[in-house]
């Protein structure tokens, strides 16, 4: 796919989300690398399908990393860690 060629999306199978323009080239290659669906035209949002669980998170992790603040970051690292370290949870 051409990267300033855009998607048809297929609302029955999947998903269309439209991300910020903002941002929408560095989660345009990000979301490439994962193999999600994706594509824009110029002057336009980024078009993404979603087809499963796995690529919603993964597309909200990389929108995240985006807009999260340092400090929203670090906590939500930080949570995870706790959570992976609980001795309660083993």
């Amino acid at each position: 796919m051409n990267p300033i060629e855009p998607i048809e999306p297929q609302p029955e199978t999947g998903k269309v989300v439209e991300v910020n323009r903002a941002d929408r080239w560095q989660v345009y290659y990000r979301l490439r690398e994962l193999g999600i669906s994706c594509g824009c035209a110029v002057d336009q949002p980024l078009l993404v399908e979603v087809y499963s669980t796995t690529a919603a998170i993964q597309l909200w992790s990389v929108v995240r990393q985006l807009t999260a603040s340092r400090g929203e970051l670090i906590s939500h690292l930080e949570r995870c860690w706790q959570t992976s370290n609980d001795p309660k949870e083993s």
